[in-house]
């Protein structure tokens, strides 16, 4: 059986933790920072999981993580 090629993408987006939860960052953090509030801005820092109807494609992209 050859190897299945990771997506490249999907690598620099998400990482798995040790329960398999799917790890990602929030969107709206990369620019045109200075209208958002700071309260917005410092929870876009924290982590997020992706949503349970993503993580089975997700899974299929990042088959070594």
């Amino acid at each position: 059986m050859p190897k299945i090629k990771t997506h490249s993408g999907a690598k620099k987006r998400f990482s798995l933790t040790k329960n398999g939860k799917v790890k990602r960052a929030h969107a709206y953090k990369r620019h045109i920072l200075t209208k958002k509030n700071t309260k917005r801005k410092r929870t876009l820092r924290a982590a997020a999981y992706a949503d349970k109807t993503n993580v089975a494609q997700i899974k299929l992209l990042i088959p070594y993580k």
